[in-house]
This record gives C-alpha cells, sequence and structure tokens, in this order.
C-alpha cells in the first residue's frame, strides 16, 4: 500500500442500518476508514450523485415473486444488502492511496466509479448485477476503496466534482443500456418517459450523440428546459386518453420506433400503443427497454398485441464494463453534460431524502451529496437556494 500514513483511522459516514425510513440512516462519525486491497485504489470521496435505487433500496421495494413482498433483489441467489451498509452509487473523488499491484502514479487522480460489481472479468455482458452502495460499501462517507479499473481518470478541469458525480453510471449506464438492449440507432424516434430525472435526461444526450431523436415525456413546465437539453419535443402526460394521439402528433404521424419506460405502471400499455399504430409505416421491429415502474409495479398488457405485433421487450439492469468505458470517453470529450440540481451535505441526507421524494416542478437531473469535509470546495457553490434549479442543460450534444 501507498500513502496511507495520513489517512485518518476512521472517518464520517451515513449509515443504513435495516430496511424502513430515513431513521434508518445513521451518520456517524466512528465508522473504520477502508484500507485498499490488491488491485484497488482509496479513493477520497468528494460528491456522490443520490439515485432512486438508494430509496427503493432502504425500503426494500424490489419485490421479485410476490408483489407485497419487502425485500432487496438477490440476482447472484443469496441477498447482498446486509447491515450496517453504506449507500450511494456514483461517486467521484480522488485517489489518495494505493493498493498492492497498483501504480503509486494514480495517487492525486480525480475520477469517477464504475459503479457495478461485476461477477466476472466479461466486458460484453452483466448477468447478475449488482453494485456499490447496495453489496458493498458505496459513497455516502469520505473514503471508499474500489477497484483501481473501474475508477475512471476524469481530468477535465472544466467539470466540477459535483457535476462529474451528477453523470454517474447508475443513471447513464442504466439508460445507455437501455438503449444498446433495444438496439436504437441514428434517425429513429425515441420515446423517453420520467425525462426530468438522471436516466431520462441521460437519455435524451445519448440519444443526440448516436443520432436518434428523443421525444420526452414529463411535465410541461420542464420543457423548456428538456428542449435545451436535446429533446425533440416535450409530451405531457397529461389527460390519458388522449396521450398516443399527442405523441403522434408530436412526431408528425409516425411511430415511435423504440421507448424508453422507467415509468411502468398503466403507462406501459399507452407506450407500447405509439410504436404499433400503423405498422406499415414501421421499418424495425417495436422495441422497449423498461428500467424502472416509479409509475407503478404492475402493468395490463395483452399479449396478443405483444406477439402479433412483434413488440421486442428489454428488461434492463445496470450495463456492461464496454458501456461504462464508452460513457467515460463521450464526458472526456465533453459530448456528455452533467445536468445538476443540487448539492447537500452529507450530514443532511435525511434533508436531501425528504426533497428527493417531495421535489416540485422545479426539479431537474441530479441531486449530489459531498462529505461535509469537503463542503466549501465542492458543495456550497451547487447548494439549493429557494427550491432552484442549479445546473446547467445544453442543446445538441450531437
Amino acid at each position: 500500500m501507498e500513502n496511507l500514513s495520513t489517512i485518518p483511522a476512521t472517518m464520517h459516514a451515513m449509515v443504513l442500518t435495516g430496511h424502513g425510513d430515513i431513521d434508518k440512516l445513521v451518520y456517524r462519525s466512528d465508522v473504520a476508514t477502508p484500507r485498499p486491497g490488491p488491485g484497488e485504489v482509496l479513493v477520497q470521496v468528494t460528491a456522490t450523485a443520490k439515485n432512486n435505487t438508494d430509496r427503493k433500496a432502504r425500503e426494500g421495494l424490489y419485490p421479485t415473486k410476490d408483489k407485497g413482498e419487502v425485500t432487496s433483489f438477490a440476482m447472484g441467489g443469496e441477498p447482498t444488502l446486509t447491515f450496517p451498509r453504506i449507500q450511494g452509487a456514483d461517486v467521484a473523488g480522488r485517489v489518495v492511496a494505493v493498493g498492492e499491484g497498483v501504480a503509486a502514479s494514480r495517487i492525486g487522480e480525480r475520477g469517477l466509479l464504475d459503479f457495478n460489481l461485476y461477477a466476472d472479468a466479461r466486458r460484453d455482458i452483466n448477468l447478475t448485477p449488482d453494485y456499490y452502495g447496495h453489496g458493498a460499501d458505496g459513497g455516502y462517507a469520505e473514503y471508499i476503496a474500489v477497484p483501481s479499473d473501474q475508477f475512471h481518470h476524469v481530468p477535465n478541469p472544466e467539470l466540477a466534482d459535483a457535476e462529474l458525480a451528477a453523470m454517474g453510471m447508475c443513471s447513464y449506464q442504466t439508460g445507455y443500456h437501455m438503449m444498446t438492449s433495444a438496439r436504437v440507432a441514428a434517425g429513429e424516434r425515441v420515446l423517453v418517459s420520467g425525462a426530468s430525472g438522471g436516466v431520462g435526461a441521460a437519455l435524451i444526450q445519448m440519444c443526440r450523440i448516436v443520432g436518434a431523436i428523443p421525444y420526452a415525456v414529463s411535465q410541461p413546465d420542464k420543457a423548456e428546459a428538456l428542449l435545451a437539453l436535446g429533446a425533440e419535443a416535450v409530451i405531457d402526460r397529461g389527460d390519458l386518453s388522449t396521450f398516443v394521439e399527442r405523441v403522434l402528433k408530436a412526431t408528425g404521424g409516425a411511430p415511435i420506433d423504440a421507448v424508453m419506460d422507467l415509468v411502468g405502471g398503466e403507462m406501459t400499455d399507452l407506450f407500447i400503443d405509439t410504436m404499433i399504430g400503423d405498422m406499415k409505416a414501421r421499418t424495425t421491429y417495436p422495441r422497449l427497454s423498461i428500467a424502472g415502474a416509479s409509475g407503478g409495479n404492475l402493468s395490463e398488457i395483452m399479449w396478443t398485441r405483444i406477439y402479433l405485433y412483434q413488440v421486442q421487450i428489454f428488461g434492463v439492469s445496470h450495463g456492461t464494463r464496454e458501456e461504462a468505458e464508452q460513457l467515460i470517453e463521450w464526458i472526456r470529450s465533453g459530448q456528455l453534460k452533467p445536468v445538476l440540481h443540487a448539492a447537500f451535505k452529507l450530514s443532511e441526507l435525511h434533508e436531501a431524502e425528504r426533497y428527493f421524494v417531495n421535489r416540485g416542478s422545479n426539479y431537474l437531473g441530479k441531486i449530489v451529496v459531498v462529505p461535509d469535509s469537503q463542503w466549501a470546495e465542492h458543495g456550497a457553490p451547487f447548494a439549493l437556494e429557494g427550491n432552484l434549479f442549479k445546473g446547467t442543460v445544453f442543446k445538441d450534444n450531437a
């Protein structure tokens, strides 16, 4: 190990002590600072983006059999979320020490974590998704030890650490895997649900990068920002009886080629309708990628419509090493831009959780959580002011 002499033995961290409400998150100052093992780096955390999966994992909202089940997902067999656990997947920070086999020259690098806990070295597939903050301790702390090849150097001086964390893999890699699963191609019309959230905002940008045309489903008061981000049009969920008609009006009558569904519930069937209205106008199979169920965990769909119209459905959870590396290239090149809403102190995570759940019409993009010891430099410039959006969105990232 290198450069550990100045690392404190204990650190501040927000510790999840069990399934339940925010009272299960306990702020402690006596958590043992991790030490990097072989092939690992120790990262001093400067910012960690908040994701909805943090809340769902805390509340036990990942049922896989019984719809009323309160559990955490366990794709590899046994549950990996054990308590106490430090949550937080999308970590930005700086390497302050290295483990055996890692070059000391990496000390000082600023970077972003690929949040996956990969089961093997495969680059093209990830069959047992788990992640830092769930199966291993994450970034709601002052330090984290992670594999050196998953902490990607992003030197870009124009990006603040909080902005870098806002482009974390939990949102961007999930969105990109939705696109690659559905084989989204240049020129295709893509409907993006939940467009004002982290994954939705990432999808709009990535569609433009690959040449696809994103249509955003969101509230009208988000339209200006989403159009600036790259959306071709913004469709209000509004009256569901006219939703499909309004989507097709936005496309000039052309069917949607692929849907990126983050909502589920009653919307999924309507999303399918936007793709199969006029099959003669299609040149590819209708495709739906789903990676969320914020609108409900149960949907009523006629399977005859699925197989007769040849609708292809892709369930998406996380992504691959190859996809993570592509995203890092886009971040380094400036093709992907941060959509940062606000920063909160780590000690105020309860307040951040309440704000996240009750966020109003001004909410767009990501919230990041900054250790109190890093707040002055990395958090204060992005502190919430009067519930206003703090970040910047950009037009035409292609």
